[in-house]
């Protein structure tokens, strides 16, 4: 049986990995060199010649993650923006990318700081509408970004709309499944081209690694991102591939846990008097449920709540014990987080109004323990609000 024939959970643990050949050892080694030896002049060992281009480590990642969303290809990066920036890097000067408005706020910096003075143009828009996207491009539209659920504001989009409006302009739909996680959603399934991970969120699992990385079923982008790997050097050392692929084997197990405990959070808040806003896709009064049913097979840890002021969300992340108060997401412990001063701090402050980032909004990245102990937790913290 090939990898593709095994269902979810049997791949996080086996795919892109068999047992050491000179020593048996049942985990992959961390191949911990930067050149390696050739047999003969031209004749390189299991062609690998520098590490930078290839890495043993590096490659059972990649065709693990690949195999886990469905793909075909795998590129790993340093972090989950040099692997977007990976993407961008295959346009040229006038080019055209539309992106989802919420996306995170360091992608909205590269894009709009980094990427627009080298003459590529892009177009945020609320992808929440597919409309809105047929609008936005233009003969020169080479990609569509979008983030699903979105950060911070667990917005959903309809990947398969987009896809097939992306598709029929002629360019690729990527999709930003950080947050969903390959468990939980499977972009390329539903039409998108290109899927990209931060693989130091759910992926890894345990807060101790940054990483990205690029999936795909498409030969000239796999080619491409492969070429800017080679080119431009953005990728992960051996250790920290090694640490993903630790964290992926636990993958099934743990988005299970998160789920669970994302939507049993979500549930408690949406009742809590001091909470004027909770956005999960997972409770049924979300706009989004519905598409999120159909698109997801589960919600995730992660919920957005608003208690309306600064001050207010001050005392709630400064007052919680078990969520610690720290950027990041999709650990196995629970993190606690304030969006517009945090994550989005570099979206221009009307951008963020227009999302609803405001000072009172709060994001959590629910953990794996004990759910009791978690609303507990929150419960303390919100008495003083």
């Amino acid at each position: 049986m090939s990898n593709r024939d095994y269902r979810f959970a049997t791949r996080a643990i086996h795919a892109g990995q068999t047992p050491d050949p000179t020593s048996g050892a049942i985990m992959p080694p961390i191949y911990q060199t930067s050149t390696y030896v050739q047999e003969a002049l031209g004749r390189p060992r299991g062609g690998h010649e520098y590490a930078r281009v290839t890495n043993p480590t590096r490659t059972a990642l990649e065709e693990n993650i690949a195999s886990l969303e469905g793909a075909r290809y795998g590129a790993a990066f340093a972090s989950g923006l040099a692997a977007i920036e990976a993407l961008v890097k295959r346009l040229s000067t006038g080019d055209h990318v539309i992106y989802e408005e919420n996306v995170y706020g360091g992608t909205h910096r590269m894009f709009q700081q980094v990427f627009a003075k080298l003459g590529i143009e892009f177009t945020a828009v609320d992808t929440r509408d597919p409309e809105n996207v047929r609008r936005a491009l233009r003969p020169s539209t080479r990609l569509v970004h979008i983030e699903t659920p979105t950060n911070p504001m667990m917005r959903v989009v309809d990947i398969r709309a987009i896809a097939d409006i992306a598709r029929e302009a002629g360019a690729h739909l990527c999709v930003d499944n950080t947050f969903a996680s390959p468990y939980n959603q499977q972009p390329l399934a539903l039409g998108a081209t290109i899927v990209m991970h931060s693989t130091t969120k759910y992926l890894n699992g345990h807060s101790d690694v940054i990483g990205g990385i690029v999936v795909t079923n498409d030969e000239q982008v796999a080619e491409d991102l492969h070429f800017m790997q080679k080119a431009t050097g953005g990728v992960p050392g051996p250790m920290d591939c090694w640490l993903v692929l630790r964290g992926t084997k636990t993958l099934a197990v743990r988005m299970e846990a998160h789920n669970r405990n994302g939507l049993l959070v979500a549930r408690y808040l949406a009742e809590h008097p001091a909470v004027r806003a909770v956005y999960y896709p997972g409770l049924p009064e979300s706009p989004d449920h519905e598409l999120a049913r159909k698109q997801m097979r589960g919600f995730t840890g992660m919920v957005s709540i608003d208690v309306g002021t600064l001050e207010r969300a001050r005392r709630l992340l400064e007052g919680t014990r078990l969520f610690a108060l720290a950027e990041s997401l999709g650990g196995v412990e629970s993190l606690i987080n304030h969006p517009a001063t945090m994550t989005h701090a570099s979206v221009p402050a009307e951008l963020r109004e227009r999302m609803g980032i405001g000072d009172g909004l709060v994001r959590l990245s629910v953990g794996i323990e004990d759910p009791d102990d978690l609303i507990e937790d929150l419960d303390r913290a919100l008495a003083a609000l």
